[in-house]
């Protein structure tokens, strides 16, 4: 669980003494230049402290990162949840995909076996209700888990997707991309490759994740 922000004592230039302060400069960096380009010296040359300052709050860039997914994430509303358990685990899939979505690198971050362990306990919500909704539904415990690493998997890797074609400037040339293409070698894909861009588009996550926690769900149960 992230550490609270003691206090600190500073003369001249009001002191940094809030966590809301560091993680809006933080946030503010990010923002501007990119998550990779955050540093705990360039976050302090934004706010005016020496670099020594911010460690007696954060140990690294890992831990400021974390401190900021961790807010973030506890001011999201939680949804509604249905009564069904195979309806409330979507719904918290859902809900998670799409608070991240808005802020892409911490799904990056985040994508770590184990990372539940480095998140504050109110930010945790997601995981609970999906792995009470698949015991309620009758899986084991370690079932639960299982069903759950796979649901972050789909759900990660759909955000990082999305995000980093987003982000190219150029798009690819399925024009070229046809011609490369031998038919007699990979028919199927030789006709569907001049719709892949238009088909592969839109935002389908809801759907793939209903079919997946549906297999999941069976596949756990039917023994």
């Amino acid at each position: 669980m992230p550490r609270p922000l003691a206090p600190q004592g500073r003369t001249g230039r009001p002191p940094v003494t809030s966590r809301a302060q560091i993680l809006a400069g933080a946030r503010q960096l990010i923002d501007r230049d990119g998550w990779e380009q955050l540093t705990i010296r360039k976050l302090a040359a934004e706010l005016g402290v020496g670099p020594t300052t911010l460690y007696h709050h954060v140990r690294d860039k890992e831990d400021l990162l974390l401190l900021l997914i961790s807010a973030y994430l506890d001011k999201v509303p939680h949804p509604e949840l249905p009564s069904a358990p195979r309806d409330r685990m979507i719904t918290a899939a859902i809900a998670i995909h799409d608070s991240l979505a808005a802020w892409p690198w911490t799904a990056e971050v985040l994508t770590v076996d184990g990372f539940i362990a480095r998140l504050n306990e109110p930010t945790l919500w997601f995981v609970e209700t999906i792995l009470a909704g698949a015991i309620d539904h009758g899986c084991t415990p370690q079932q639960a888990v299982l069903i759950f690493r796979n649901m972050w998997y789909y759900t990660a890797g759909e955000i990082l997707v999305r995000a980093r074609t987003k982000e190219k400037a150029t798009p690819p040339d399925f024009d070229a991309f046809l011609k490369r293409l031998d038919e007699a070698d990979l028919p199927h894909l030789t006709s569907v490759a001049h719709h892949w861009d238009t088909w592969a588009a839109p935002d389908t996550f809801a759907l793939g994740i209903e079919a997946l926690v549906d297999g999941l769900l069976a596949q756990a149960t039917s023994t």
